[in-house]
């Protein structure tokens, strides 16, 4: 019976000593600092974002067609007469979800670049905003996380002013992708969702519209600063119908975030991507930034560059139901000039050097 026990007694000990070993041995192991799990939140939450706005729709779109010839074929075609039934409403004021507006995700997502919005005039609640987002860039970052997300402090910098941001009319054409967009608050870029906006909407409503668009995006690449905007006019038309200011914003680092091959005009690529724009609204551009693991490897992810978003002077609008082309042209470069007494003020501030210009096309 001894023998026994002492037995049991060596084994207990034993095991005791193994346990003991195996925590010295874990708490031996560093744990990831503050700083690292701040850095792997706001790569997660970059990654979210770039998944949604390349992938959701199209998978989406896969999977219900899919699933219309297997045994759950009720479930796409219920949405499809949801779809039919809710064709209208992005261009009818949407169905945003102001939660979504203070996600922590979105603080984060403004933390990786950083994000920062600069304001260098007010805005009064009792009048209506268009304001030309430029450049931009690949995804526009700067746009959504300023006009969009309240990660930056927009509503708190302009009180009463409500943003609202445009894109593509056709993404709202995907399945779920569409409720996502709207649950954000982004509006298709045409006169009827712009003018509900400006018209239906009250007063204090700021409609952010990335006037570049995807002929833009083929231009993008760091140290180049080219807008297109000479010919891109529609936006004041709309601002005097509705008697809306226009304001410019300029985001310096937007053009950092990707490498991009910029395919020379007259190539036979850059014709492919023009005819592809032409038919599908956007260009398929040719870029890459950082990986998921490193920031050395390559990948989909944008490079982690401050973007600064300055907000500038609003420039008084009249209401004019039927404009002539006259004043159009007049206030399209007042504009103009505007936008290029925003940049040239700020740009030393922001990364820039006083040698560099901005390019309008």
């Amino acid at each position: 019976m001894k023998t026994i026990i002492a037995a049991c007694s060596q084994n207990l000990s034993g095991s005791r000593a193994s346990v003991q070993a195996a925590l010295r041995t874990l708490l031996a192991v560093p744990w990831p600092s503050q700083r690292d799990v701040r850095s792997a939140l706001q790569l997660l939450a970059v990654l979210q974002w770039v998944l949604s706005f390349l992938l959701l729709g199209t998978v989406s779109l896969v999977v219900l067609i899919y699933l219309l010839f297997t045994s759950f074929w009720l479930i796409p075609a219920l949405y499809l007469a949801w779809i039919i039934f809710d064709w209208n409403t992005p261009e009818r004021g949407g169905r945003s979800l102001p939660c979504l507006r203070r996600w922590t995700v979105w603080k984060h997502f403004r933390d990786y670049f950083p994000v920062k919005l600069v304001k260098t005039h007010d805005l009064s609640p009792r009048h209506n905003y268009i304001i030309g987002s430029h450049p931009h860039g690949i995804l526009c970052v700067g746009a959504f996380c300023n006009f969009i997300t309240g990660s930056t402090g927009f509503e708190e910098m302009f009180p009463g002013i409500h943003s609202f941001l445009t894109t593509l009319a056709g993404n709202f054409r995907l399945p779920l992708f569409r409720e996502y967009l709207m649950s954000g608050g982004l509006f298709p870029v045409t006169r009827r969702a712009i003018g509900y906006l400006l018209s239906q909407n009250g007063t204090g409503n700021a409609v952010a519209i990335v006037i570049g668009g995807a002929a833009e995006s083929l231009s993008c690449r760091p140290g180049v600063t080219t807008l297109i905007l000479r010919d891109r006019k529609g936006f004041v038309r709309m601002a005097l119908r509705h008697g809306a200011f226009l304001v410019p914003s300029f985001s310096f680092g937007e053009n950092d975030l990707f490498r991009q091959v910029v395919f020379e005009e007259g190539s036979w690529m850059r014709s492919i991507q023009r005819r592809f724009q032409k038919m599908m609204g956007f260009a398929p551009c040719v870029f890459y930034g950082r990986g998921l693991t490193s920031s050395r490897s390559r990948g989909f992810l944008p490079y982690a560059r401050p973007i600064t978003t300055v907000v500038g002077e609003p420039l008084t609008v009249p209401k004019v139901q039927n404009p002539s082309r006259e004043l159009v042209d007049t206030y399209h470069e007042m504009y103009i000039q505007a936008l290029l007494k925003l940049f040239n003020d700020n740009k030393t501030k922001y990364g820039l050097s006083e040698t560099d210009e901005l390019h309008i096309l």
